[in-house]
């Protein structure tokens, strides 16, 4: 969340930022006002625990009351009982309220409405030149015997798939080239969990703004089903401080994530590009909120996911995201999209943000720089969506007879140059 000091100080700036992501600043107004009482409470309600705990003082030194002095302790724990809940209900509201302010969006970040206004910032690599008609992925799966969505329906529902034969061999060769890319670049690997309690959900800041409707959760334990590996990563040092030493701190996570896909009804219904259930490696990093350092870490971020689909000779797009579709809790964010051949654009794959010190804040993670402590800053990046990934594979390296050439970077993996159709 951003510091209510911040918001005070500042009160135009965050409605302005909030105005750009296409959320109502009226919430600013409300918050302010809402503190205005609750530090109006808290002033009272110190004054009469200062009262009591007097009184109490005086009570043992005497060891016996006067009438006039008994009345008076009736009075403080009276104003006590009544004054206590009100605080504790308008801190609440005020708790509740601080969080639907969004991260405000980088001064670099392009002003915009929706995903149509994000800036184009690079292009890598020419797709290669057909002499047939390019079959898509899901064509392919089939052809191959890699994808199965029919009976994946019948045991699930829509938007899952079984990933067969060859395609598993590729999901963890992805997994092992990109653990030996990182694991290189000193990046911690993890297995994180795949539910997490309430709290920690709401500390990463996806649950605000429609990001409830995403997730699943299961009421009677308490916990959500992460959609990501960093919303498991992220709070594996909630209520820790730091050495200066420890960072930069960088870990890439892999997990199953679990999205409702609330919202994309008639987007990407046939196939698996855009499903329930996928695995996921995700970078994600601690750092120090120094100047310039949260920028040159997001762009670190980036030219790793660059690194990782140019090793796999997949040609790709970088996009800036505009100001309204950036996420609530991010300040500023790339996407990386992978040339679909059958489709004849660019698909996304990759995405790297920066939320700057807001999740931290939420998640109170911070570091010691001598006799000082600030909150870090938090950063986290694609390396592979290993289920898109893999379409891209099928796509780009199809042949005319319907077979597909494994990347020679993954060769050393799977033990396998090929995969053909099955007869």
């Amino acid at each position: 969340m951003l510091d209510i000091n911040f918001i005070k100080e500042n009160p135009e700036k965050v409605k302005e930022g909030t105005k750009k992501k296409g959320y109502d600043p009226k919430i600013i107004d409300r918050v302010l006002k809402v503190d205005e009482t609750r530090r109006q409470l808290i002033a009272e309600v110190e004054k009469w625990r200062q009262a009591r705990n007097k009184q109490a003082c005086f009570s043992q030194a005497q060891n016996k009351l006067k009438k006039g002095e008994t009345k008076k302790g009736k009075k403080i724990k009276e104003m006590l009982r009544r004054l206590e809940p009100d605080l504790r209900a308008v801190g609440e509201q005020f708790e509740n309220l601080l969080v639907e302010i969004p991260n405000l969006p980088a001064d670099d970040v392009p002003k915009g409405r929706d995903e149509s206004e994000n800036v184009e910032m690079k292009k890598w690599g020419k797709s290669k030149k057909l002499s047939f008609k390019p079959k898509d992925y899901q064509q392919l799966g089939e052809l191959l015997d890699v994808i199965d969505t029919k009976t994946a329906s019948k045991v699930s529902g829509t938007r899952f798939g079984y990933l067969k034969n060859e395609a598993v061999q590729l999901e963890f060769a992805l997994v092992q080239l990109a653990l030996e890319v990182l694991i290189k670049e000193g990046f911690i690997p993890v297995v994180s969990p795949i539910m997490i309690k309430d709290e920690m959900m709401k500390g990463m800041g996806y649950l605000e703004h429609g990001g409830e409707d995403q997730a699943y959760h299961l009421d009677k334990d308490k916990l959500y089903l992460v959609g990501t590996a960093e919303q498991s990563v992220g709070p594996m040092h909630a209520g820790e401080i730091f050495g200066s030493k420890d960072l930069p701190r960088r870990y890439v996570g892999f997990s199953t994530c679990l999205r409702r896909e609330a919202g994309t009804y008639g987007k990407d219904t046939k196939g698996i590009f855009r499903v329930h259930q996928f695995d996921k490696l995700e970078m994600f990093s601690f750092i120090k909120p120094q100047p310039k350092a949260d920028k040159k870490e997001h762009d670190y971020l980036l030219s790793l996911e660059e690194k990782l689909v140019r090793k796999l000779e997949i040609p790709y797009q970088v996009t800036k995201m505009c100001t309204g579709d950036l996420g609530h809790p991010t300040a500023r964010k790339y996407d990386l999209n992978c040339w679909f051949p059958a489709e004849k654009r660019y698909r996304e794959t990759h995405s790297a943000s920066t939320t700057t010190g807001y999740q931290a804040r939420r998640l109170n993670i911070r570091y010691r720089e001598g006799n000082k402590t600030d909150f870090v800053h938090t950063l986290n990046g694609t390396a592979f969506a290993i289920g898109r990934m893999i379409l891209a594979i099928l796509e780009n390296y199809q042949q005319k007879d319907g077979s597909v050439s494994v990347p020679k970077v993954l060769q050393k993996y799977t033990g396998i140059k090929k995969i053909s159709p099955k007869k």
